[in-house]
């Protein structure tokens, strides 16, 4: 048996309901906060990704899908959503439009990590983007349509973080306070904490196996210029005006080596140790290097996975498949053509209609209708035919109305609404 992917899944009939529920709340948050959709290809140039996610990432070093297509070129299938959307930005000149341009995107991503509870090898992230303000003010509408969305799912106990990993500048003198401070402990160090103090040493705060060290470490907030520490306050105190509470993470980095200033995440405890929701930040710098004009930017990435399982660990009704409002029965084939008469007519009024084309008895065809979640079934035999009638059974109670063909559609409008 041919089987699916190590690391990836099926969503299906247990779980699409909430998914709905989702992909309904990115609608409209987008909507309520006048972003434009953007779609990008699912696969971009390997150099993209080397380039604006960082040589020195793990995503890159250990996580991306890298091929080489029949024309000899380096693909590898996006491991996120921002470094696809600074190069649409730079190619289809949208600088031209005017600044700022707001945009979300919704979409699959691919890394080859270790499956687990919430981290799948292609995974959905929902991601908002301010491309051309530096202001806070664009830090703060970010964060606030995160939170905003986590508020629509009624997702309310998760918590945000936020710190300020300060300019190019700034951490220059950081990273030499961060090599001093770990210099003599290097040899105690892993495999993987060794690499990241040569190539990048920022990304030794990443570390999840030794996190008292960490905390030991100089905080990079004591390193901010008077431009990177302004921003990072006027940005607290707009949160502050909005009663957003929040909690300063002073070794927050984030796992991306784009990012400057302003950086967030949104953490739930109810998912243990993957426990993040939301992540994002500003990347200032990152539009200018991959070839595009200097362009300041800000955004965040939410992994849906993530979602849905808060969803169901709180046992939201965000998940119960709709089903179908109208299930239509019918027995031999002029019933049949009468059921399939009667199902159009229905669905041009907008309602959800089912037709059962199995071959089966009454009594089959019922559980049937009571498993796919009809609230309404019509009955069409050889008398409802020979009446020019159908009969309508109300599933939950069982009660059943003979009602004439001509007013079929109305009556099952009105019975719906009473329904439900």
């Amino acid at each position: 048996m041919i089987t699916r992917i190590k690391g990836t899944q099926d969503i299906s009939y247990e779980d699409i309901g909430y998914w709905h529920y989702v992909e309904e709340a990115i609608r409209n948050i987008s909507h309520k906060y006048a972003f434009t959709e953007i779609r990008t290809p699912i696969f971009e140039a390997t150099e993209l990704f080397q380039r604006s996610v960082g040589e020195s990432t793990d995503v890159v070093q250990k996580e991306m899908y890298t091929f080489e297509d029949k024309g000899g070129r380096s693909i590898t299938l996006r491991p996120e959503g921002t470094a696809s959307v600074a190069r649409a930005f730079i190619e289809n000149s949208f600088v031209n439009l005017g600044s700022p341009i707001k945009l979300f995107y919704n979409g699959p991503m691919f890394r080859y990590e270790k499956p687990q509870a919430g981290r799948l090898r292609q995974f959905h992230q929902f991601g908002a983007e301010i491309l051309g303000s530096e202001s806070p003010l664009a830090d703060f509408e970010i964060i606030e349509m995160a939170y905003s969305f986590l508020k629509e799912l009624r997702l309310n106990k998760a918590k945000l973080f936020i710190n300020s990993i300060g300019c190019p500048k700034c951490r220059e003198d950081y990273k030499t306070a961060l090599k001093k401070y770990y210099s003599d402990k290097l040899p105690e160090m892993c495999s993987d904490c060794q690499r990241r103090y040569e190539t990048n040493v920022l990304r030794l705060l990443d570390c999840k196996v030794d996190r008292e060290r960490v905390a030991g470490a100089p905080s990079i907030l004591d390193y901010l210029d008077v431009d990177c520490r302004s921003h990072f306050e006027e940005l607290q105190w707009y949160l502050d005006k909005a009663g957003i509470q929040y909690e300063v993470d002073q070794f927050m980095v984030r796992g991306l080596d784009y990012y400057s200033r302003t950086a967030f995440e949104v953490r739930s405890s109810s998912l243990g140790s993957q426990d993040q929701l939301v992540g994002g930040g500003r990347y200032d710098g990152l539009i200018e290097y991959i070839g595009g004009k200097s362009c300041p930017a800000v955004g965040f990435a939410i992994g849906l996975e993530r979602i849905v399982m808060l969803l169901k660990s709180e046992n939201s009704k965000a998940g119960i498949p709709r089903g179908s409002e109208v299930a239509v029965l019918t027995f031999g084939r002029e019933e049949s053509v009468k059921g399939f008469d009667y199902a159009r007519r229905l669905r041009k009024a907008g309602v959800s209609t089912y037709v059962d084309v199995m071959e089966r008895n009454m009594r089959n065809k019922m559980k049937h209708a009571a498993r796919i979640g009809a609230k309404i079934s019509l009955i069409i035999g050889k008398e409802e035919i020979e009446r020019d009638i159908v009969t309508v059974r109300v599933m939950s109670d069982g009660s059943q109305f003979q009602v004439d063909s001509d007013y079929m559609v109305d009556y099952v409008v009105d019975k719906l609404r009473d329904i439900t």
